[in-house]
């Protein structure tokens, strides 16, 4: 007949003295209390492996941290996992391990994780304002918190300020942005569901505002203003380039020397630098080419065609259009985005002189099938030659001719 252990009682318990030696207190069914001669007495829970069934021990921890009662309960607890084959010492390291998971999967370690992902589907620059935004609006105040715990109340709490100052589509993009990192989360595996899915219904939609532009009739007045405006004449070749080209504002500004084909008379900005993440070729007008031979003298020697006025290793500032608008007067009324709506109305106006694929083409907006995108890429791209001349042509007649700089170079 098996030996019976006599179980320990608090007061066994207190009065065990350290020895020498380690020695155990036993309390029946695998469990007794370690003794060191520290005086620590440790909770220990002696089993069989599922199938292994090789001998081990597991710790539950120290006395009086862990009363008598608790340690049994403990070993309880495990026993019931054995019956059911599973190993309570495995099971513990598994919730360890998805603690310190929990604890190193921040937002802000996550977000880190998605934007390697993303930037490689974007421009550098909206990639940078991408993870600007986050660091400003969304890490100071709950970039550190464990990615399981971030809830709709966080999130909106959080975006509650901007919404406060009026900046609602700066929200919106922040909301966008927070549910792809909620989902790179639940496809990485770090949660089950994304719990920010609705936050943008707490807050107004942003009014479209659609930026401001001059009407087709208005373009001398900016022509002759541009003239004789006292402003440097990098800026001033910045804005005509950018009117004749019918590019966006950052890829006017970053236009290097070695995108320029002058023997094909064609720019060439690689997809990097394009918001839809395509080379996009331009057919360079003479007015173009007499703007760019005039900055030729100015920064021929420079990476950029318009180098900055402080550092001129680098491109123009992005927004130096635009303050040049401002103070030429016609802030509220034209932004140099809006150079583009100006080609954009006049071209469509035309009483179907020029096909609107073409014109969207010279605009670099982007054709939804691919199949037919290649098409238009290989085939409209003469009839852009003739849209962009005759652009330029229709620019130079708005400025008088000798107005703008486009206008044939002295001999």
């Amino acid at each position: 007949m098996a030996r019976q252990t006599k179980p320990l009682t608090d007061t066994q318990i207190k009065q065990a003295k350290p020895k020498d030696k380690i020695y155990n207190l036993a309390d029946g069914e695998g469990l007794a209390l370690r003794i060191k001669p520290n005086g620590t007495k440790s909770w220990l829970f002696d089993y069989y492996r599922p199938f292994t069934k090789k001998r081990t021990t597991l710790t539950f921890g120290t006395y009086p941290s862990l009363s008598l009662a608790d340690a049994r309960k403990q070993k309880l607890a495990a026993k019931a996992l054995l019956a059911e084959n599973i190993d309570p010492k495995v099971r513990r390291e598994e919730e360890n391990q998805q603690q310190r998971t929990k604890i190193a999967n921040t937002l802000r370690t996550t977000a880190e994780a998605w934007f390697a992902v993303k930037e490689a589907s974007v421009t550098p620059n909206y990639a940078e304002d991408i993870w600007r935004s986050l660091e400003l609006h969304i890490f100071p105040s709950i970039g550190e918190m464990p990615i399981t715990q971030v809830k709709a109340t966080h999130a909106i709490d959080t975006l509650r300020p901007i919404a406060a100052k009026g900046s609602l589509e700066t929200v919106k993009r922040l909301s966008q942005r927070l549910n792809e990192i909620m989902t790179f989360a639940i496809n990485t595996g770090l949660i089950d569901a994304n719990p920010l899915t609705g936050i943008k219904s707490a807050f107004n939609k942003p009014v479209k505002n659609n930026m401001p532009s001059l009407a087709p009739n208005e373009l001398p007045e900016l022509m002759i203003t541009l003239s004789q405006a006292s402003i440097t004449k990098t800026t001033r070749s910045l804005i005509e380039f950018e009117l004749h080209t019918m590019v966006r504002p950052s890829e006017a500004a970053k236009a290097k020397w070695s995108e320029i084909d002058f023997d094909n008379a064609k720019w060439t900005i690689p997809a990097h630098r394009m918001k839809m993440s395509k080379d996009h070729v331009i057919p360079l007008s003479p007015q173009v080419i007499n703007i760019l031979k005039r900055m030729l003298l100015i920064s021929g020697n420079r990476e950029y065609i318009f180098p900055s006025i402080k550092n001129p290793t680098t491109h123009i500032n992005e927004q130096t259009a635009n303050a040049a608008l401002k103070r030429m007067g016609f802030k509220g009324r034209l932004v140099s985005h809006g150079l583009r709506s100006i080609a954009s109305t006049t071209l469509n106006e035309l009483d179907n002189k020029f096909d609107s694929d073409v014109i969207e083409a010279a605009l670099s907006h982007t054709e939804q099938n691919s199949v037919r995108a290649a098409y238009n890429h290989a085939t409209y791209y003469d009839r852009r030659i003739e849209l962009m001349r005759w652009w330029s042509e229709h620019i130079e007649k708005a400025a008088l001719g000798s107005l703008s700089l486009g206008a044939t170079l002295e001999k």
